[in-house]
């Protein structure tokens, strides 16, 4: 393998570097967002290239097995996993980058130690961080994975004295790491430490609910990002330690936006519990009270007939229903009838960031008729009808409510109750996530229409071709 000099190097790690950059200025809008996307992905291309040629870590046999295997298993898992999965795969993505610099800072270490290297403070302070973080983000990624994906249960696993748990796990981590930094004449510190830090990852997400996840997901991203940064200082790698960055503060300014977007800080995230308390039959019975109002697909194509402004509002359900692409079919013909139609996006709508802009986009939805919360929630007042496809609390007026005992209150949320009328489509009245009831079901401008989201886009697209 050829050796290339320490200034090319630096000067590509910097080229590297600005695409990183480029890429998360791409990736803050829809329309710039596959370009963001290859840039970010020839950057990091180009920081492998030139890494692996400045110096052989390993074999070339080694490489390529593991370039070829990783390939492999990338491919599989992006052709067989859906839109509607790309959460559990964001959150496993997560956890592997975290437990990959874990694993990569130990390996380094011994391999240290072995040669009888001694190892500086800059060395061991920056295993501490990794190992810390990776093993937080590895285990509490793998627990965010299986919420989501339905293997464990999305509710919160309250533990009795988790609080004090959680304390005793980091000050042990924290222990270890000094202890580590003081004697790093063995790597069992490190190991340890970052064996307790997998504990703790594991106890932090078990009591946080589905409704938070999406915050809990882009926290993780960020730790894998801190992780990956104490990794680049390990081993002096300055691509590595920008990229991490890089990755690092994108996902805590993203966190707390989201935090922002649902007005709870991220202690209440964490320790808050949305989601521990279920509503009970009783709360259902008083919120609708036998006010809900059925409908039919043929009477919502009556009500449509003199539409002039329409907006949908896509959730959750949608997603699990993948009804993206019916939902533009009833898009398409209600504009051929002179209809007025946008989508109206809650930050923290599905279950992670932009999950239902990438949706939409599948279904090419244009993206000028994607609109936010604060630009569109002004025009409810001058819509003639709401459809609240899939979506919950985001639309649940209970968090206009100053009550502390409600779950959401205080949070912002889409004023559908504004419009002339709302449709709801939805498979029952369950709750949320939040666990609550949501009286916009019975409130008397609101018809349900009990179905699946993709069958009821189909049924009304045919009812309303009916109507002529």
């Amino acid at each position: 393998m050829p050796h290339i000099s320490d200034n090319l190097v630096n000067l590509l790690y910097l080229f590297a570097a600005a695409l990183f950059i480029l890429s998360l200025k791409g990736l803050s809008h829809p329309r710039t967002a596959v370009r963001g996307n290859f840039l970010g992905a020839l950057g990091m291309l180009i920081a492998v290239v030139v890494t692996l040629l400045d110096r052989r870590i390993v074999s070339l046999e080694i490489i390529v097995a593991g370039l070829v295997s990783g390939s492999l298993v990338g491919a599989v898992m992006a052709y067989k996993s859906p839109m509607t999965a790309m959460p559990q795969v964001v959150a496993i993505f997560n956890g592997f980058g975290g437990g990959a610099s874990a694993l990569a800072v130990g390996a380094a270490m011994m391999e240290l130690l072995h040669l009888e290297e001694g190892l500086d403070v800059q060395f061991t302070s920056a295993a501490l961080v990794s190992g810390l973080i990776g093993g937080v983000s590895f285990t509490g990624s793998l627990v965010a994975f299986a919420k989501l994906q339905g293997l464990m249960t999305e509710k919160p696993v309250l533990m009795p004295g988790r609080h004090a748990l959680n304390i005793a796990l980091l000050a042990a981590s924290l222990l270890l790491g000094v202890w580590m930094m003081l004697d790093p004449s063995t790597s069992l510190t490190y190991w340890a430490m970052t064996i307790v830090a997998c504990v703790l990852g594991v106890t932090l997400v078990l009591p946080i609910g589905g409704a938070d996840m999406p915050v809990v997901i882009s926290l993780l991203n960020a730790y894998s990002g801190l992780a990956a940064a104490g990794h680049g200082f390990v081993l002096n790698n300055s691509v590595l330690i920008t990229a991490g960055s890089l990755v690092g503060a994108a996902g805590f300014i993203l966190t707390v936006i989201m935090c922002r977007a649902m007005n709870r800080s991220l202690a209440n995230v964490f320790f808050g519990g949305v989601g521990v308390v279920v509503s009970t039959g009783k709360d259902e019975e008083d919120a609708y009270a036998g006010k809900v109002k059925s409908t039919t697909p043929e009477e919502i194509a009556m009500l449509l007939d003199g539409a002039r402004r329409v907006v949908i509002v896509p959730g959750y359900g949608m997603a699990v229903a993948q009804a993206q692409y019916a939902v533009q079919d009833l898009t398409s013909l209600l504009e051929k009838r002179g209809v007025e139609v946008d989508f109206a996006i809650h930050p923290v709508a599905g279950r992670m960031p932009g999950h239902m802009n990438v949706l939409l986009a599948e279904a090419n939805v244009p993206y000028e008729k994607l609109k936010e919360m604060d630009t569109v929630n002004p025009t409810f007042r001058n819509t003639d009808v709401v459809f609240v496809i899939g979506a919950n609390d985001v639309v649940n007026p209970l968090a206009r409510s100053a009550d502390p005992s409600v779950p959401i209150a205080g949070m912002p949320i889409l004023n559908v109750d504004e419009a002339r009328t709302v449709v709801v489509v939805k498979r029952s009245l369950s709750p949320g996530f939040a666990g609550i009831a949501n009286p916009l079901f019975a409130a008397d401008n609101t018809l349900m229409l009990f179905a699946d989201a993709k069958k009821a886009a189909a049924d009304l697209v045919a009812a309303i071709q009916q109507t002529g």
